[in-house]
């Protein structure tokens, strides 16, 4: 009988170093990638846990500054806001001496609201609140205790 034979061509060996090449690339790339992604995610974890410790901070000295200067109520944490645009202010009392980066500590149980300028270390204003929002004002209501558990 006829034998036949079937010739099989092998593929060149160039071809098969350079998908190895590639693939390996591709894995460390994807190494690369996730590691660079743990990294960010730790950092942003971070910056998550210091934030709130550090508004709380600043709120606190804040407080001490303002308590040297007068006595404040004891039975509340204040809403903090600061001033950010004084042009929006202008029509309300309260705020006619006010600037740009002076710090309203408004006490909602006590209704008290003062005006402090951190640069001169000066007490602007202190006046009666009402339930009215002030625009141009940010708040910054720092996070209780609790919170920063």
């Amino acid at each position: 009988m006829y034998e036949t034979k079937v010739l099989v061509k092998e593929a060149p060996v160039r071809k098969n170093k350079f998908f190895i090449i590639v693939i390996a690339l591709l894995a460390l790339l994807v190494i690369a990638a996730a590691g660079a992604a743990f990294y960010y995610f730790k950092k942003l974890q971070d910056l998550k846990t210091v934030q709130p410790q550090t508004k709380l901070e600043d709120t606190q000295s804040l407080l001490a500054r303002v308590g040297e200067l007068m006595v404040l109520p004891t039975d509340e944490q204040p809403t903090v806001a600061t001033v950010a645009d004084t042009s929006q202010l202008a029509d309300q009392p309260f705020f006619a001496r006010a600037k740009k980066g002076d710090k309203v500590l408004i006490y909602t149980k006590a209704q008290k609201a003062i005006l402090y300028d951190p640069v001169a270390h000066k007490i602007v204003e202190v006046a009666p609140i009402n339930s009215g929002d002030a625009a141009g004002v940010t708040s910054e209501t720092p996070p209780s205790a609790e919170e920063n558990k």
